[in-house]
Formats: structure tokens, sequence, C-alpha cells
């Protein structure tokens, strides 16, 4: 019998909804049960791969090709269990698959409603694809008191009564602000956001209050009268230094003995989270430290490369050591005299991103890891942009470019119309919709035997995660292996390059694909692992 717990915010957003369902989905798993994690997002895009990273920060890629909310990652990342289309849903994809009911004539002629139809529609997704979890836990995206909210809320409503307490908790994720002039909390506001709650029919059971000060007992029991909830539900969820010590922290405030009191589950074992407590040990304790220059275009706004600081965070857990990492846009190394900005890092990565804005300032930056020898990681745009820069530089293709800025005369990247995905063939045009026409999900490789990857991964046969348009054109593979460059990785068919190493250098590594999505802190990536570990030497010798 699967139980669902339905996990709300209010007051304000970036609460850290998501980081608590993956906190508290480890804390169920710990306690030998099995868990499912879901985002429901109230925007009307059918999913975030065309919207801006400033607007909606990274795009978390499945296995199966969804193109899905960040919060995803923290539940892959918090509890290993590998996440599915059917794990993020938005109102753009719930009013699609409405609406294309209608069009059928399902609804027999009927007034199609917000209510039944857009909410049954809703309780199918939540409901769907879960009987093999003791806890299927969903959060609502936004913050209670959004109209775009409303149709989900009341769904999770309807939920709550079909279902029954036995089967259904309600979490409200909070915020008590300290006001420093008084040197006091303030617990109005998740009084007012209660309410907001209440309003629309659903009464929480258990509070989750963020705050930079500790709650005391008398402000916990006077949130638990206001709110209507017992005081040891009203759970403390102060600021930490790494995302890793909330599930203990949670732990130590009584999370999930809370949870499980209310389905009745007492005698569940006890976690252990030994595990845990290393990992954050090796975070807030390593042996040194280590800095790596991520070049980017979407550096003011970190949330675009969430993934990617985690990875390379489980990089330095695996090597014990601290990575720190120096943020730099990639525009500003289009101007002369600036790459002395590199001088001062161990390691050098380039992460994904689209259009031209800043693509010289890559390829620049990928020639200075080139030319002096630093550790040079390059995913999928950095691959390409690594890839143009040796082409220019090494194999005298002074016109090389991608065909995604335009028409160049040597298009070393351009656009794939065709490709195979399993027994099934994916096309592609210039003309097609951008959203769900990139290469998407889980890829085979190939690794090329006696190359570094090859050792580094230890197989011959590799599963990664792609998301992007563009490939690189495997015609000018024999100019530039003639020039050093080694195609160490390629798709079954040969067609599709997917890695590139450069020889007679410490590490220099492009992947067409996004490693940091399979990171997570109990199995740091390969990839990040042995990248990291190469800065560390790189950093001996600065």
């Amino acid at each position: 019998m699967t139980r669902f717990i339905f996990i709300t915010g209010g007051v304000v957003s970036s609460l850290g909804k998501g980081l608590c369902s993956a906190a508290l989905g480890a804390l169920l798993q710990e306690r030998r049960f099995g868990v499912r994690l879901r985002k429901l997002d109230p925007y009307l895009n059918v999913d975030p791969g065309t919207m801006s990273p400033y607007q909606h920060g990274e795009v978390y890629v499945t296995d199966d090709g969804a193109e899905t909310d960040l919060d995803l990652g923290h539940y892959e990342r918090f509890t290993g269990v590998a996440t599915r289309k059917g794990d993020n849903v938005t109102s753009g994809q719930i009013y699609s698959k409405v609406l294309a009911r209608e069009r059928w004539g399902d609804y027999l002629g009927a007034t199609v409603q917000v209510i039944p139809h857009v909410t049954d529609a809703i309780k199918e997704f939540v409901t769907a694809g879960v009987e093999d979890a003791d806890f299927a836990v969903c959060e609502i995206g936004g913050t209670v008191g959004d109209i775009e909210s409303l149709p989900f809320l009341e769904a999770i409503r309807q939920l709550g009564n079909e279902l029954g307490r036995e089967r259904c908790l309600f979490m409200h994720v909070t915020l008590l602000p300290f006001m420093r002039v008084a040197g006091e909390l303030k617990t109005k506001p998740t009084q007012h956001s209660v309410k907001e709650l209440q309003s629309v029919g659903i009464s929480p059971d258990v509070l989750v209050c963020r705050s930079e000060q500790p709650i005391s007992v008398e402000e916990r029991r006077k949130i638990a009268l206001f709110c209507n909830v017992h005081p040891d539900s009203v759970i403390q969820a102060l600021d930490s230094d790494s995302i890793y010590a909330v599930p203990r922290d949670y732990h130590e405030q009584g999370l999930d003995r809370q949870v499980l009191k209310h389905f009745g589950l007492t005698e569940a074992p006890q976690p252990s989270l030994a595990g845990w407590d290393r990992v954050v040990q090796r975070v807030r304790a390593p042996d040194g430290s280590v800095t790596i220059g991520v070049v980017g275009k979407y550096t003011s706004l970190l949330d675009a490369y969430k993934s990617l600081g985690e990875a390379l965070t489980h990089g330095g857990i695996a090597n014990n050591v601290r990575v720190k990492i120096n943020w730099l846009d990639s525009e500003i190394f289009e101007k002369d005299g600036q790459l002395h900005e590199l001088e001062q890092v161990a390691g050098i990565l380039i992460p994904g991103g689209f259009g031209e804005r800043g693509a010289e300032g890559k390829v620049r930056a990928a020639g200075f890891a080139r030319e002096r020898g630093v550790p040079y990681f390059g995913i999928c745009f950095g691959m390409q942009m690594a890839i143009i820069e040796v082409a220019r530089s090494l194999a005298g293709i002074e016109g090389a470019g991608s065909t995604e800025f335009g028409p160049c005369d040597e298009p070393l990247v351009g656009i794939l119309t065709e490709w195979t995905r399993g027994n099934q063939v994916e096309r592609r045009s210039n003309d097609s919709d951008l959203g769900g026409t990139m290469r998407l999900g889980a890829y085979p490789c190939n690794l090329v035997p006696g190359s570094k990857v090859r050792q580094i991964y230890g197989t011959a046969l590799i599963h990664e995660r792609h998301r992007h348009r563009y490939e690189v054109n495997v015609n000018y593979r024999k100019c530039l292996e003639a020039a050093g460059l080694r195609f160490s990785g390629m798709s079954p068919d040969g067609e599709l390059p997917e890695i590139v190493e450069l020889a007679n250098h410490p590490w220099f590594v492009g992947v067409q694909f996004h490693p940091e999505l399979k990171s997570k802190p109990f199995e740091p990536h390969p990839l990040f692992t042995d990248f990291v570990r190469a800065a560390v030497k790189q950093s001996r010798l600065m």
C-alpha cells in the first residue's frame, strides 16, 4: 500500500521544498522503506526545456529523455532512485492532456472544467506508477496563494479525502523571519500561510519551519496553537553549511519520526546515518582544497549549474579535498589580456550552453588549458568549443565553427537531422520546434581500448545522458586525430563522436553528454573524480 506525502511551500519561494523532499526520502529509505519522489510544477510551459536558465535554473534530464525541474536532481542524488518522465508534470502537460481528450471526444460532450477534468488528470499523474513504493513524496511547486497552484492544491485535497489520513500526509514548508531590530523570530507569516492553505481545505499535519535562528519551545507551542498542529510536528529547519547534513538535521528534529507516527509505523527500524556523516565530515574537514575555474555564460545564477556544482563537490569528496569553484563569465575572455584570470585555477571546466554569446571566450579558455597543460574538462558545448579550438590551432582549419551560430566555412559542429534510439529512428530539421527536438536521455557509448576514458570508467560500454541539438561532424575525425585529438568514445554505429581527449596533455577530455546528471555523494562520477584528482596534482605544481 503506497502512502502519499504532499509537500507545499508558503510565505516566499526558494525555501528548499525540493531539498526537504529529498532529505525525507533519504530518511525513509534508511528506515527500509521504498520511495518515489515527484514534482508538480504549476507553470504553463510543457516542460522547462525552452526556458532560460535565468528563469528556471538548470534543466535536469532523466534516463528516458524527460527535461525536468532541477529538484529531480536532488531526488536522485539523495535517494539514488532514478527519476523518469512520470516524476515531473507541469500545468502545460496537464492542460494539453485534457484538451487532447476533449478533441478526441473522451468527455462525451461534457463541459470541460478545472473541476473535475483538470484535477482528475492531476490525480491520475500523482497516483500512476507508484505501486512498488511504500511512500510517494510529491512536492507542489510555487507558493501557497499563487493562482496557478490552485488546481494542484484542489487535486491533493481531493486525494486526501479519497485516501484517508492513514494513506495521506500534508507537510507545509514555511519561513520564520528573524527581525534583528526586535531581536526575535516572527511567527505571523507562518500563521497566515497556514491560514491560506486551510482556506482551500488543506490542514497541514507537519510544519517545516525555515529559520536563521533556533526556534524556542514557546515559539513552537505558539505556532502549534495557531496552526492547529501538535508541537512535536513543528520541525525546526535551520540553515546548514552543507546540504548533505540536512538528513541528519531533520532526523534530530524528529521529522521522520513524526511522519511515521502519523501513518502508525512507529515500529519501523531506526535509520543508520553513518554514511551521510562520513560525507559531511569530508565536506567540512577535508585534507586540502583545489580551485576549479568554471567558464560559463550563466554564472550570475548558480542554479543554472546546480548539478555541475554538486558533481564537483562529489569529486572533492572522492579525493578528500574541498573544491573551490571560481565562476567565470566566458565573455570576459573575448577581450584581450583577460586570460590571466585562468592562471589562478588548477583546472578548467567549460559546461554546456546554447547560443553564440560567450562562445569565443570558451574557445580561448580551452586554448589556454591546452597550451598551459592545465587539466581541462569540456561538457557538451564545452567539448564542441575545444574541438573548434584544436581544429583552428593544430589542424590548420582556420574557418572551423558551428552552424549553431550561422553558416560557416568549416562546419565542425552542425545540426543532426537523424539518429537511432534503440530500434527507432528519430528525425528533426532546422524548422522543427525547439522543444523536444534535441537528443535527450541516456545513450550508449563505446570506449576505445587504451584511451584515458576507458581507464577512468573501467569498462568498454557506458550509458550517459544527453541534452543537445548540435553534433560534432564525424567527417573531420581523420584530420583532427592527425593533429593529436583522439576520438575515444563513439556511438555504437560509429557516427556520433561522444568523447575526445588530447594526446600529450596531463588531462584534456571533452564529452558530448552531461555526466554531472548521474553523480551522487555516495557514487561520485568517475570523470569528475579523475578530473579533480588531476587538478589536485596540478595545484602542487603551481
